[in-house]
């Protein structure tokens, strides 16, 4: 099992496309140098994130036939991996572990800037919201988020999931003075295609008052994507952490 972060902004998003630059080609790329078994090193991930969005904790795994220690691991790609690339954890666990399929939940953070104009260093790093905003009007629609709903209305065209229903264990927003920014926290048992960024960007319209407060539970029933218009952009968002059960992700063979 490997940690990583990466900065999005010059990745057509994680999982691999032909002739794409993505996390996991570029990450298998550098695995099957430090491999040098003669079998091809596939990578899985615990989740697909798109082009734009960063991760401070993604999870991977991949088997490798030859014994490089942890600490080789870790060195080892992160002398082969670009910048925009950090391995910050390596750990042998049990071969029932799936970086995806093991998951027991993830948590996501997006970061909203208040300048009147968009700051030219934050631009591939935080969305951007010029218009007034009221914390209190979004802090007290937050519990609305919270819960078992079918997020229909927060799914974008395209995705091939099923089931539209997940359940939010916790969701936040505070606001950062120092740096003009709102930052949104969301941690659910799984999340829909642009679910989040189209949370927040109902969430900003309610801040706004653009919407009712409690607009989502409206949302909810009619499981409409029409009545959710705006996305937030893919800059704004991050992958914060991947949440394993102990026996799946503490059970490290030595």
């Amino acid at each position: 099992m490997v940690t990583l972060a990466y900065d999005g902004t010059n990745f057509a998003g994680f999982q691999s496309q032909p002739n794409q630059r993505t996390v996991q080609s570029v990450l298998e790329t550098a695995v099957n140098k430090m491999s040098t078994a003669p079998s091809f090193v596939h990578i899985f991930g615990s989740g697909r994130t798109d082009a734009g969005v960063h991760a401070l904790a993604q999870v991977v795994h991949f088997d490798l036939e030859n014994d490089i220690p942890e600490k080789g691991i870790v060195n080892g790609l992160n002398s082969l991996l670009p910048l925009d690339i950090e391995i910050l954890d390596a750990k042998r666990v049990a071969p029932t572990f799936h970086a995806r399929f093991t998951t027991h939940g993830k948590r996501y953070l997006y970061r909203v800037s208040l300048g009147r104009f968009v700051d030219p260093f934050k631009r591939f790093y935080t969305g951007h919201y010029k218009y007034p905003l009221s914390i209190e009007l979004m802090e007290e629609a937050l519990p609305d988020v919270i819960g078992t709903h079918d997020f229909s209305s927060f799914v974008a065209s395209g995705s091939q999931t099923k089931s539209h229903v997940r359940t939010i264990y916790d969701a936040t927003v505070k606001q950062d003075c120092d740096n003009r920014e709102i930052i949104f926290e969301f941690y659910g048992n799984g999340f829909l295609y642009n679910q989040v960024r189209i949370m927040v960007a109902a969430l900003l319209e309610i801040g706004n008052g653009k919407r009712p407060i409690h607009d989502f539970l409206r949302l909810y029933k009619v499981k409409d994507r029409n009545q959710c218009r705006a996305t937030a952009p893919a800059s704004g968002l991050y992958l914060k952490k991947v949440y394993y059960k102990e026996n799946n992700a503490n059970n490290i063979t030595n």
